[in-house]
């Protein structure tokens, strides 16, 4: 283990979040609302903290995979850990815990929230909550690697490690490169967004707010009721959108601007996953005017907002949907569970998952009248390697396992198992609000302390796809190279 290359870049990850906490710093010394203590003293700890391990010495700058997964792991925990004191110094929340899980919740773009009344906190608070979204969304490491081409040298481990869904591949022959495209492209749809809400009439910090959560997938919001409380057709649909947009593989995007137009028409998760938001949009739409809306294009349009919002574990909501009928729950709960695409900014398991797992059962379907036949699974005419599919069904065994277990030990807490199951999966998932005892219009404040935590580890585990954190609880691993 080449510990100074890995206590070197933590540095420099720890300088680049003192770094996105200088907009809120600016906001709360502007509103003078009583968090610009809290500002001050996490930027001047996590700065000098970060500058003394970044001029850690170190033997070489490769970084390999168990470097890789030290680097992430415990980054992860160390944005999260300073990335609370603001909220818990300022007195946003009642206790450090909640302030971790508040954060937690932030960076791996969840949105669950302890907090009952955001209306509450200041603005520097509200604005740090949501830009951890942005951060979180395409990766606070990947972001360290765009803007420190020195760290670039082995960096695809890091890269490989932090990436959701089960290939991770480079946009450009170097990985710095690729992350200078990923975030120009992040950079570009966010602007796009902040424009188009601002021309909605929402001000400038709160058309920064739901960009950050809509394009980070993440959910935060400035109003108790999420965005149920703008009346806005227009607000809704834009952040609708903009919440499918962010869902997609943002590769695709890339082919777009180069102009490879059948390319990305013929990639075959995109085309699944608009499908499945299609079907789910006008299932519950049909469910909603027959039972619960009497005017269509309403139902229609909560529809397509709160599918958008679930299918790409973003959270945001415009109506109780918990008070939905039973058919129209179930299908949402059912997103929860999918999630959206690789290489995108939401949670869950992935479309790619889903759509291989398909191919693989039509595959042992018909070798039972062709026994012989060697039938490879290809993904957009790519024959997937073996080490592809085998990680797939580890993937999906675990993700089963993890949560079957977790709801198991929510349930001592004395909820109903539908609430245990939504918590669970809202967490596991990144997706945010639940069902029952975690509605839309309820928090996690209810849970105890040590649940508490315990949500926190589920949400790193969703957001960096349970292998790498399990990898660091494996101290075999350690003492030998992976």
């Amino acid at each position: 283990m080449n510990y100074g290359i890995v206590l070197k870049v933590l540095g420099s990850i720890l300088m680049v979040e003192s770094i996105f906490m200088l907009p809120s710093l600016v906001i709360s010394i502007y509103t003078k609302q009583g968090d610009l203590y809290g500002f001050l003293t996490t930027i001047v700890v996590t700065l000098a903290l970060g500058l003394i391990l970044a001029l850690k010495k170190n033997k070489g700058k490769s970084i390999n995979a168990k470097e890789g997964l030290a680097i992430v792991s415990i980054g992860w925990l160390l944005v999260s850990l300073f990335g609370a004191l603001p909220l818990y110094i300022s007195g946003s929340t009642r206790t450090y815990i909640d302030a971790v899980f508040e954060i937690v919740s932030g960076f791996t773009t969840t949105g669950a929230t302890v907090i009952p009344n955001v209306e509450g906190l200041p603005m520097g608070i509200l604005f740090w909550r949501s830009i951890t979204h942005w951060i979180g969304g395409m990766g606070i490491l990947v972001f360290t690697l765009a803007l420190l081409p020195a760290l670039g040298i082995g960096g695809f481990q890091i890269f490989k490690a932090e990436s959701p869904g089960p290939i991770a591949g480079k946009i450009a022959p170097r990985i710095k490169d690729t992350a200078k495209i990923l975030y120009g492209t992040y950079l570009t749809i966010t602007i796009m967004q902040v424009v188009l809400l601002k021309i909605g009439g929402m001000s400038i910090f709160e058309s920064l707010v739901y960009t950050f959560g809509s394009v980070g997938t993440g959910g935060f919001a400035t109003k108790n009721a999420s965005v149920g409380a703008y009346t806005s057709t227009y607000i809704h649909m834009v952040i609708g959108i903009f919440m499918v947009l962010s869902g997609v593989n943002f590769s695709i995007y890339y082919s777009l601007f180069k102009g490879r137009i059948k390319e990305m028409l013929q990639d075959e998760e995109l085309r699944l996953y608009l499908i499945i938001i299609l079907l789910a949009v006008v299932s519950i739409g049909i469910n909603l005017y027959r039972t619960t809306y009497s005017n269509g294009s309403l139902a229609f349009r909560d529809s397509f907002f709160q599918v958008g919002s679930i299918m790409t574990t973003t959270g945001y909501s415009t109506a109780n949907f918990d008070l939905w009928p039973t058919f129209s729950k179930g299908i949402l709960l059912l997103l929860m569970f999918i999630g959206g695409s690789a290489g995108s900014t939401a949670g869950g398991m992935k479309v790619v998952r889903i759509l291989i797992t398909l191919k693989l059962i039509k595959r042992e379907v018909l070798k039972i009248f062709h026994p012989r036949a060697m039938r490879p699974v290809k993904l957009n005419g790519r024959i997937l390697p073996n080490e592809t599919i085998a990680g797939i069904y580890s993937f999906t065994g675990l993700y089963i396992i993890i949560f079957a277990i977790s709801t198991i030990l929510v349930t001592v807490e004395g909820v109903d198992l539908v609430s245990a199951m939504s918590s669970v999966a809202a967490t596991l998932g990144n997706i945010g609000p639940g069902l029952g005892f975690v509605g839309p219009t309820s928090t996690f404040n209810g849970y105890s302390q040590i649940t508490k935590v315990f949500f926190s580890l589920l949400m790193l585990l969703g957001r960096l796809e349970l292998f790498t954190i399990i990898a660091l609880l494996a101290p075999k691993n350690w003492r030998r190279e992976v």
